[in-house]
């Protein structure tokens, strides 16, 4: 199954030649690999080198390092908890602004949205009704229902994205959507003409795909989180002045940096 590893390049190689056998099928879930002398040997490299690569794989969710007398490296299923993890831990780093997320957001809403008004069904927009009901119940009951207002949005977004049928869109947005309930907290505190511009946007959104007017539905995601970055950017200057003029700006217990310099400063 495995050829010598390139010698410039042993640990890189030996990484992937694994971690190809395990996506193309070769090694399948609950295959125990090799014990690393025996790897060691059909890669003629190190156990030290073996050693240093199963941990790699490890790290990535492809292979399991069990402990104990019938213990090893045993083959995982490949599923969607590594990509979560590491798109989440993105998103609360320093390294994506609220530029950034607007503007991936503007691009995969938008065609989600679009996608969701050619594919949806009769079921699928009563649906997207019921639950624009629910948040238009805690829109009316005003700012104190904020937080029940935020998750009636986020599931009308992972509802949307649902109805496309595509399993990246579903994903992707709702590791967007679990991690950037932070953003909300500093920058988003939402009052009531907020709340209900924010209901209007997914009252038409919803329209767009009952007809099934796929553009008209792009533009309205697109101009809803537009609206939600142009609140959210304002708030983050509000921030950065307080902090410039000397008064208090902290954040979850951490000073915030300048968003100019790098990020929003969340962790």
């Amino acid at each position: 199954m495995f050829r010598h590893a390139v010698r410039n390049r042993v640990f890189q190689d030996v990484v992937y030649q694994i971690q190809e056998a395990i996506l193309d099928g070769r090694l399948k879930p609950g295959d125990r690999l090799p014990s690393e002398r025996e790897l060691g040997e059909a890669f003629k490299t190190s156990r030290g080198t073996m050693r240093e690569a199963l941990r790699v794989l490890e790290h990535r969710g492809l292979i399991e390092i069990r402990l104990g007398v019938s213990g090893g490296a045993v083959v995982k299923s490949v599923n969607n908890e590594q990509m979560c993890e590491s798109l989440g831990l993105l998103i609360r780093s320093q390294e994506v602004s609220l530029d950034h997320l607007a503007e991936f957001r503007e691009g995969v809403e938008g065609n989600v949205a679009a996608i969701a008004a050619q594919r949806a069904d009769e079921t699928d927009v009563l649906r997207l009704k019921d639950l624009l009901a629910v948040a238009w119940d805690c829109c009316r009951k005003g700012p104190s229902y904020r937080s029940d207002f935020i998750r009636a949005d986020e599931k009308l977004h992972m509802a949307i994205a649902q109805i496309t049928g595509n399993p990246l869109y579903t994903l992707t947005l709702q590791t967007v959507h679990d991690n950037i309930n932070r953003y909300y907290d500093v920058f988003l505190p939402m009052d009531e003409r907020e709340i209900r511009e924010n209901y209007e946007d997914l009252s038409l959104i919803v329209g767009a795909i009952e007809r099934g007017a796929a553009s008209e539905a792009s533009r309205l995601a697109q101009h809803h989180v537009q609206r939600f970055n142009r609140y959210m950017k304002e708030r983050e200057r509000l921030l950065v002045e307080r902090d410039e003029t000397g008064q208090s700006a902290i954040l979850n217990g951490k000073r915030q940096q300048n968003p100019a310099q790098k990020g929003v400063g969340l962790s």
